[in-house]
């Protein structure tokens, strides 16, 4: 899988690198090679490297490339044939193979006893859009920007009542585990328009009750950069 992984990021690399604007460019053999397999597939390499003009060591480069963003697609001992899928089809790919344990980050953690004041002092003074709420590391409840202002319109004594009360509890939260991909986060992010996402773990407490242990979070700034590094070669 890190093998793999590390191929499709050679790919993109490659893709982005010949970017013109906010379209990716194939090279012009690569279009060639690829309307030459339109009009003749399946159809293999050595028949591509006659009708070019060239030899087959030439090109299998270019046919690697294809293969691996998807546009060509390869068969033993019957050659190359047109998927017609896009070039973009090989990145959401790569961030399919990637977990959410790569690129998350340490949630900001307040415990159940927390008034209201005290989360938002802790809310501002770590910058975190969201807080999230535990029980000896167990997820038991998450708190928004948005609960927060509600909290202070409303005639609450924010400095003495819990935290608890106006926290998202289950089965309303929304979480990602931690088998799950960086795409899986980005398509609930976007379904449930959340900003962040708490990672958690499935156990069971000492009374053999399933709970829900908070190993991190993932957010739409994380997965934002993370696309972005993609194009940075260092």
């Amino acid at each position: 899988m890190i093998t793999l992984c590390l191929i499709y990021k050679s790919v993109i690399l490659n893709m982005i690198n010949v970017m013109d604007g906010d379209k990716l460019e194939l090279t012009e053999r690569q279009k060639e090679i690829i309307e030459i397999v339109k009009d003749h597939e399946p159809i293999k390499s050595e028949d591509i490297a006659e009708k070019i003009g060239i030899n087959r060591a030439t090109i299998r480069p270019d046919l690697t490339l294809l293969t691996m963003i998807g546009v060509l697609e390869a068969k033993r001992k019957v050659g190359y044939s047109y998927t017609g899928k896009s070039i973009l089809h090989m990145i959401g790919s790569y961030i399919k193979t990637i977990s959410v344990m790569d690129i998350q980050t340490e949630p900001t953690t307040v415990p159940m006893n927390t008034t209201i004041y005290d989360g938002i002092i802790t809310m501002f003074t770590q910058n975190a859009g969201t807080i999230y709420v535990t029980d000896q590391d167990y997820l038991m409840g998450i708190v928004s920007r948005k609960d927060f202002m509600k909290s202070m319109i409303g005639k609450e004594n924010i400095e003495t009542l819990p935290i608890s009360i106006i926290m998202t509890r289950m089965p309303n939260i929304i979480y990602l585990e931690e088998t799950e991909s960086v795409y899986d986060a980005a398509k609930k992010t976007i379904k449930y328009e959340v900003e962040s996402l708490p990672i958690i773990r499935k156990t069971q407490d000492q009374n053999a009750i399933e709970r829900l242990r908070l190993i991190g979070k993932i957010s739409r700034t994380n997965i934002t950069r993370y696309v972005v590094n993609l194009g940075n070669d260092d």
